[in-house]
């Protein structure tokens, strides 16, 4: 909302500058975006008058203009303006003026002739666009006068951001009484005196919608004269609160609005052929609104209709059937209260939105309508003249004004601060609200413009708002440091998250609902959850497992030509268990535990110089998967296990202490085609349980002996794991004393003879021996890797290669 600060000052003038003005009112919570000058910084402008004009010897567009420019002679002036004319008021930039753009005046020739200063334009003054001729002005204005002073050009135009629950600041009217709660400045007295009543006429007008419109007032002005110019004050506090002057009775219909808040319509009466009905509309009526939009209506929208013809838009708009114009000469003024739950929305069903509804969804003044109906008629009297008849006010139903308490110490509680009882009660009669004191309680009657105060927290706002934010000390909090425990144990969502993310996966959040294919092709769900209702056909069932969003998400980015994609999410997923009774009914038990799933595509580093490309395999998710896992990566076991989504060859249950607990591959080679993907992602998927639970760390002592290294490799079966070498190793090392002396073992080199059918193939391990005591002897680290060799003859039947 845009207004001028002379407006408002001619209502309220406090004893501050403007920033001073701007910043108490944003801090009371009537926000002042932004604050910019009327017109730009020029100087050197004065009223002058064409006193004489005669045609330029040399040339056919320009004139010669003799100016008074109140100093006692007249200036030669040669101006091409097309409206230059003997006796019009124009601004003259005196030789040594500086206009907008620091363009300088200076005495100047033109085709011959002397030329001593420049007549101006609006535009050349930076006052708008409009360059097709000089600006006239009043006849009123005093020759000779700095234009700035003439024009008020000094004045400074406001733009207010008010929230939703300050309709009553809607208004410069408005705006005024919280300047003068906040300032104690004296709030101009609007002249609400009864104008004088020379006819009879009535329009009548029959309200059949209570809920709709609670109190209707209209009266009849005969004989104004629509083509009475509109004050140059008025025109003026329009243009600068962005309203186009359209003609003398819509301009103060807009006028009124602005100034008291109280939207009005004028009806053209002549035009008007049978008494008014206010009511609901009905399914398939239209109307052609001002605007020359014609809107289909329904029941959910009020209308005022004159027999069977809509004239206007209940609080909205009025039609074009009615519209005043400069024929018009006969009027009805309308001056209602709608319920803001009978606007609200409505005007952004039909996709406009106009000033009135803007105010009536938000609650306008309706104890005050005949007041301002008797003062938008001495404005329609006093400028297009006319005669007036008696107000028609018909109170149907008005909104009920409970009164809130405030307790005090409630107050001194939130705001805390201990605010004086004197204090809050100066505010309570600074902002003209009613109230009562009992020694503990206030109580507040709100006003009828005020429909924000409904609860105690609003009059505690009120408080703090006019008590000012800034009073408020910005003490810290005072609380006593108590330390939580934690559970040292238990790893947190986000640490699996961090860990991820370290490994270099993206996390990504998917939708809970999924198509009926995913589970069936990935999942080997065949009855999935299904949604009563889902928010898209192809988003039916819950999801069962993680990786289909995933796989999409992969597909996704492949079509957008990304070349490695690794991305992972941590969400819940939807089963069935078995059903629970409960009483006679018997009730589905669903189980939502969360799971952590991730997905790697593409090469296994970034494209670098120093690395061949190399697509990411089992083994380099295995990896991540462990070190995801930490510490308790000893306990898990990869077991080959065929799963629907996963190639029948490179898939693999997780174990976990023997307990299943997700499972891990590349994906299956069909959807691998059906997906379009030029190779297989890796994918897994684990239940977040088993990564939650951690062991504390454990202190060892670091040796300092030197490590010894020896290799051995072995003849081993096709079908032997190596994992089941490493286990009988770890198994055997509690036992044999011998072996407490290998710190780390690892498969470095796996060979087969292709050509060889004895079912065998070449496994070579790593052996990192130290005794933390003392200096290993070769005596000792033969026998270690004797009893080695024994043991894994004896358990899996390997020979020595």
């Amino acid at each position: 909302m845009l207004f001028p600060e002379s407006w408002l000052r001619s209502l309220v003038n406090p004893a501050i500058n403007t920033e001073e003005l701007s910043h108490r009112l944003t801090m009371a919570g009537l926000e002042i975006e932004e604050t910019a000058p009327v017109a730009p910084p020029f100087s050197g402008v004065v009223v002058a008058q064409i006193v004489e004009i005669a045609p330029h010897p040399n040339a056919d567009k320009l004139r010669i203009c003799q100016v008074d420019d109140g100093s006692g002679e007249l200036l030669q002036i040669v101006c091409g303006a097309p409206n230059a004319a003997k006796g019009i008021k124009v601004p003259l930039a005196k030789i040594g003026a500086v206009l907008p753009g620091n363009f300088k005046i200076s005495k100047g020739k033109l085709r011959g002739e002397m030329s001593f200063g420049m007549l101006c334009s609006a535009r050349e003054l930076g006052l708008s666009q409009d360059h097709a001729g000089l600006l006239e002005l009043e006849e009123s204005a005093v020759v000779g006068q700095d234009i700035r002073q003439a024009l008020d050009l000094d004045d400074t135009v406001f733009e207010i951001k008010l929230t939703p629950n300050r309709a009553d600041c809607l208004s410069l009217h408005g705006i005024a009484r919280e300047v003068a709660a906040l300032t104690g400045a004296p709030l101009k007295a609007f002249d609400y005196s009864p104008v004088e009543v020379s006819i009879n006429d009535k329009l009548a007008v029959d309200v059949q919608a209570p809920d709709l419109c609670g109190r209707f007032a209209g009266r009849i002005i005969k004989g104004v004269n629509a083509k009475a110019p509109t004050p140059a004050w008025m025109k003026s506090r329009l243009e600068r609160a962005g309203q186009r002057s359209v003609s003398a009775l819509v301009d103060i219909s807009n006028y009124v609005m602005l100034e008291l808040g109280r939207p009005t319509h004028v009806f053209d009466f002549n035009k008007i052929n049978e008494d008014l009905v206010v009511r609901w509309a009905k399914k398939g009526e239209s109307l052609k609104l001002l605007n020359g939009q014609t809107v289909e209506l329904d029941e959910e929208v009020g209308i005022i209709a004159a027999g069977d013809t809509i004239e206007s838009l209940a609080g909205i708009m009025g039609g074009d059937a009615t519209a005043v114009s400069l024929e018009t000469t006969d009027i009805f003024v309308e001056s209602a209260f709608w319920f803001p739950e009978a606007i609200a929305g409505r005007s952004r069903r039909f996709k406009f939105s106009s000033e009135a509804s803007h105010r009536f969804e938000r609650g306008v003044d309706f104890q005050n309508v005949v007041e301002h109906l008797e003062y938008i008629s001495r404005l329609i009297l006093d400028i297009c003249g006319g005669q007036a008849a008696p107000i028609d006010d018909q109170i149907i139903n008005l909104p009920q004004r409970n009164p809130v308490s405030m307790r005090v110490a409630r107050c001194r509680k939130i705001l805390g601060i201990p605010v004086e009882t004197a204090e809050i009660e100066k505010i309570f009669t600074q902002l003209q609200l009613p109230h009562t004191f009992d020694g503990e309680v206030f109580t507040v009657t709100p006003p009828s413009y005020r429909f924000d105060i409904e609860i105690e927290e609003d009059l505690i706002e009120e408080v703090a708002r006019i008590y000012g934010f800034e009073r408020i000390p910005d003490n810290p909090p005072k609380a006593l440091a108590a330390m939580l425990p934690s559970n040292e144990t238990r790893r947190s969502e986000h640490d699996m998250r961090y860990v991820m993310a370290a490994l270099d996966y993206q996390e990504v959040v998917n939708f809970s609902f999924v198509e009926t294919a995913w589970e069936s092709n990935y999942m080997g769900n065949q009855h999935p959850i299904k949604l009563l209702n889902p928010i898209a056909s192809q988003l039916a069932v819950m999801r069962s497992g993680l990786i289909g969003g995933l796989i999409a998400n992969i597909c996704h980015n492949a079509k957008h030509k990304q070349t490695r994609v690794r991305v992972f999410e941590l969400g819940r997923v939807f089963s069935r268990n078995a059903a629970v009774k409960d009483g006679d009914l018997t009730v589905a038990n669903i189980s939502q535990p969360l799971h952590l799933a991730g997905a790697a595509w593409g090469p296994a580093v970034p494209e670098q110089w120093a690395e061949p490309v190399r697509q990411v395999d089992f083994f380099d998710v295995k990896n991540d998967i462990e070190n995801l896992f930490g510490k308790k990566a000893e306990l898990l076991r990869f077991v080959a296990q065929p799963h629907p989504a996963l190639h029948p060859g490179r898939s693999a249950a997780i174990l976990l202490d023997g307990k299943q607990i997700g499972f891990m591959g590349e994906l299956h080679p069909q959807w691998v085609q059906d997906n379009e993907l030029a190779h297989a992602p890796v994918v897994f998927e684990v239940a977040v349980d088993a990564l939650s639970h951690v062991g504390l760390p454990e202190v060892n002592n670091l040796s300092r002996q030197p490590l010894v290294i020896r290799d051995l490799a072995i003849w081993a079966p096709v079908d032997l794991p190596v994992q089941a070498i490493l286990d009988t190793l770890a198994l055997h090392q509690k036992d044999l004393q011998e072996l407490d002396i290998i710190k780390e073992v690892s498969l470095f080199d796996v060979w087969r003879d292709v050509k060889s059918e004895s079912g065998e193939r070449s496994l070579a391990f790593r052996f990192v021996l130290q005794d933390p005591q003392a200096t290993l002897e070769e005596v000792r680290v033969e026998q270690c890797m004797a009893s080695v060799l024994n043991v894994l003859v004896n358990a899996h039947n390997v020979r020595q290669r």
